[in-house]
């Protein structure tokens, strides 16, 4: 029964791991409060931060994060009354808390180079650092 419950306790501990997070929370204090007026600024910020957190593809598919179509780009604030988009509203609630969610924003991509359904879609959630700049803190696909 003991080790029963040892391999139950690692196997949960395993998925728990595993589970998408990001590795570090903006802080509060360093961003930039923005609004849905910024969104020409976050587009053209892309430019940069996609290639910075996608590359370019995968040995088999090299290229096929080169281009890329926005679905989404908004403050995760406006998201609120989208089933979709109000999802991750909610895991950056749960990742970084209320007041860093409020500040960042939900930029979901389609990447029609990519071989089916699950690597055509990304999703990465911004805030804009008053030192830096625009930088993605979590990606989720």
């Amino acid at each position: 029964m003991y080790a029963l419950i040892l391999i139950i306790s690692m196997l949960t501990l395993v998925s728990f791991e595993s589970y998408a997070q990001p590795k570090n929370c903006p802080v509060l204090s360093e961003l930039e409060v923005t609004s849905l007026q910024d969104k020409k600024e976050v587009i053209e910020a892309l430019n940069t931060l996609i290639p910075k957190t996608y590359g370019t593809g995968l040995d088999d598919f090299p290229y096929m994060y080169t281009k890329w179509n926005v679905v989404t780009a908004k403050p995760f604030i406006n998201t609120v009354g989208n089933k979709v988009e109000e999802g991750y509203f909610g895991m950056a609630k749960t990742f970084c808390g209320k007041e860093i969610a409020e500040k960042s924003w939900l930029v979901r991509l389609d990447f029609p180079k990519a071989p089916g359904a699950d690597l055509a879609q990304g999703q990465i959630f911004l805030a804009k650092s008053k030192e830096i700049g625009w930088f993605v803190w979590f990606r989720y696909h």
